[in-house]
Order: structure tokens, then sequence, then C-alpha cells
């Protein structure tokens, strides 16, 4: 595969994860909210962690959609002889883990560099997330009722 493709093919692969990711956790606010209102009446601490176990599932979904649709793209270069390859590849190319046991052949290898790329972009959007709704939840926990 050429440079030029392989820049554009791994950008668009990435702008679609990115939207994928943005959806999930724009579609997961109001599934939180709801969350968060029907249990009004639940023990505070029981509250916070149903909501907090509900917004790391909203991420880990994210990230494992992102996670397949690269390693489909991965196999469907045929850079690998099966599916469990590529996903392993996407997995630890993803997570920026990287073990250095499976490569791409030369002419994929800035291909591959975006599924990286793709994940430190949306483990951050998934860290601010985290972040806010923990920023939400535990100023609650420590209020006293009078």
């Amino acid at each position: 595969m050429t440079l030029p493709l392989q820049i554009t093919l791994g950008t668009a692969l990435l702008l679609v994860c990115a939207i994928l990711h943005i959806t999930a956790l724009v579609i997961g606010v109001p599934v939180l909210q709801a969350l968060g209102d029907r249990l009004k009446t639940a023990h505070k601490h029981y509250r916070a962690a149903a909501l907090l176990a509900c917004g790391v599932l909203v991420i880990v979904l994210a990230h494992t959609s992102q996670i397949w649709i690269w390693a489909a793209s991965v196999y469907a270069t045929g850079a690998f002889a099966d599916f469990a390859t590529s996903f392993y590849f996407s997995t630890t190319t993803y997570t920026t883990l990287g073990y250095g046991d499976m490569v791409l052949p030369e002419g994929l290898r800035n291909f591959g560099t975006f599924a990286a790329i793709t994940g430190l972009l949306t483990f951050g959007i998934s860290t601010a997330f985290l972040i806010n709704l923990i920023g939400r939840i535990m100023p609650r926990l420590s209020e006293h009722k009078h």
C-alpha cells in the first residue's frame, strides 16, 4: 500500500473511531442521568458505584468496538493470516502497549500507527469523561445529611 493511501485510510479510520467514541459518550450521558434519577433514593455509595460502573461500561464498549474496527481493517489488508492475530495486534497497538512480537509488513506500518494515535486520542477523551463523572459524584458522597 502506498504511503498516501496508508495515511488516507489511517486518517479515515481514526475519524470513524473518534466519532464512534464521542457518540458513545454523548449517548451515555443521558443514560447516566436516567440511572442517577432512578437511583435517587438509593444509598449514596451504591448510587455512586452504579454510576461509575455504568460510565466505565460505556467507555469499555466504545474502546472495544474501535479495536474490532481496527482488527477487521488490519485483517482486510491481509497483513496476518488469521483474525485472532489481527485482533491481538490491533489491541496491543491501540493501547500503545506494542510488545513488538507482531509487526505489520513494511507497506502497512504507517497505516498501523494510526491505531495507536486513535487509542491515545480516545483514551484521553475517556479520561476526561471519567474525571468529570467522578467530579460530579464525589462531592455528593461527602455531603452530610442534617
